[in-house]
């Protein structure tokens, strides 16, 4: 095992990761950036008024793209193991 098959392993998880969880935090971001204009022009002061938003946002868009997070996630794996032995040996 060399080591540029390494980083290359590890470039690929991190890649994968930043891309599968990107959906999810920027609907949290916009989100609670809505809720945040609604509060400073409202000026309302409810902690849950930020939390439920996101929480619903964030559970739509698993929903949404849950079945293309898994695909990607699985398909990585997959890819992993199958060079396992190219890699070890």
């Amino acid at each position: 095992m060399n080591p540029e098959s390494v980083m290359d392993i590890g470039r690929q998880a991190i890649y994968i990761t930043i891309i599968v969880a990107s959906p999810m935090l920027l609907t949290a971001l916009i989100v609670g950036l809505v809720v945040s204009i609604f509060q400073a022009a409202t000026q309302i002061n409810e902690t849950t008024l930020s939390f439920i938003p996101k929480l619903f946002g964030i559970l739509a868009v698993l929903g949404i793209a849950g079945p293309w997070m898994l695909t990607v996630m699985t398909d990585y794996m997959r890819q992993v193991l199958t060079n396992v032995p190219m890699i070890a040996g």
